[in-house]
């Protein structure tokens, strides 16, 4: 053991005494001992008290988060959540705050959002807003099986008739032929709704008719010159079509707005391909995108 320095003639410590002096604090008692003496993990845990929860669970210490507006069928959540989460993530939050499953939700955000990317790469910012359209499944069980079985029942009665496109009714607007600014078809195809309106097409009385889709507000669009007709999807009973004759690559389309046949909208020229699409989205069978 070395032999401790003596002070100099006047007083003051030789050089290098106060370095070697500190070693001896560190190891003696008072708060460098308790520090010495504490376990080493215990010195590196960070200070959780200040950690931002989400939505009042799940802590999010160290992620950045931002701040959301979940609209659902008339209800509001304010949503804290991981930036760098992704879309797919966020329906799982959804799913949590609203018993909605993930595959039956169509969230928008300037659009229908993708599941793969992440909120920061589409720029989600503090208090955006995210719009979410869909039914838990006991109420599409509620809703869609009357519905299911009052289309089976026209099915059937269309059946015993003649084809619609030879009723008077209908051939006086067919007569008039195909609208010049008609939407190219494609037969044998079903494609998901277009991003834009559905247009050049007739109405009954053989004006020209588009049809919008708001997925974000659940509501079906149909327009004419003349005004906008705003449809909650859920107030339409039943949707049928049927192949124009010598056409079979358009149909025409009737939406029906009340309990019986004198209630339906006619469409005529729809593009095959969009079809399906359309019958399942107003009748509230989820397309997968």
């Amino acid at each position: 053991m070395a032999a401790a320095a003596s002070p100099s003639a006047d007083g003051a410590e030789e050089p290098g005494m106060e370095a070697e002096e500190l070693p001896l604090g560190c190891g003696g008692g008072g708060e460098g001992g308790a520090a010495a003496g504490r376990p080493p993990e215990a010195e590196e845990r960070p200070d959780l008290s200040q950690a931002s929860v989400s939505n009042g669970s799940d802590s999010e210490s160290g992620k950045e988060l931002v701040e959301l507006k979940v609209i659902w069928n008339k209800n509001k959540y304010d949503v804290k959540f991981r930036l760098d989460s992704t879309g797919a993530d966020l329906k799982q939050k959804i799913h949590s705050l609203t018993g909605l499953p993930p595959a039956m939700q169509k969230v928008m955000f300037k659009g229908l959002l993708p599941e793969e990317k992440t909120l920061r790469e589409i720029k989600v910012t503090n208090g955006a807003k995210i719009m979410v359209v869909g039914s838990t499944i006991n109420d599409v069980l509620a809703v869609n099986t009357p519905k299911e079985a009052a289309q089976q029942e026209v099915k059937a009665e269309e059946n015993k008739k003649e084809p619609l496109c030879r009723q008077k009714q209908h051939r006086k607007v067919l007569d008039k032929g195909k609208p010049d600014d008609v939407m190219p078809s494609v037969k044998g195809v079903q494609e998901r709704l277009p991003t834009v309106p559905l247009s050049g097409m007739y109405n009954k009385s053989g004006g020209k008719v588009r049809l919008t889709f708001k997925l974000e507000q659940d509501q079906l669009w149909i327009g004419t010159k003349e005004r906008t007709e705003k449809l909650p999807m859920g107030s339409i009973k039943n949707v049928v079509s049927e192949p124009i004759e010598g056409h079979e690559d358009y149909h025409m389309m009737a939406f029906q707005l009340g309990p019986t046949e004198a209630s339906y909208y006619w469409v005529y020229w729809v593009p095959t391909q969009y079809v399906d699409a359309i019958k399942d989205t107003v009748l509230g069978k989820w397309q997968y995108f």
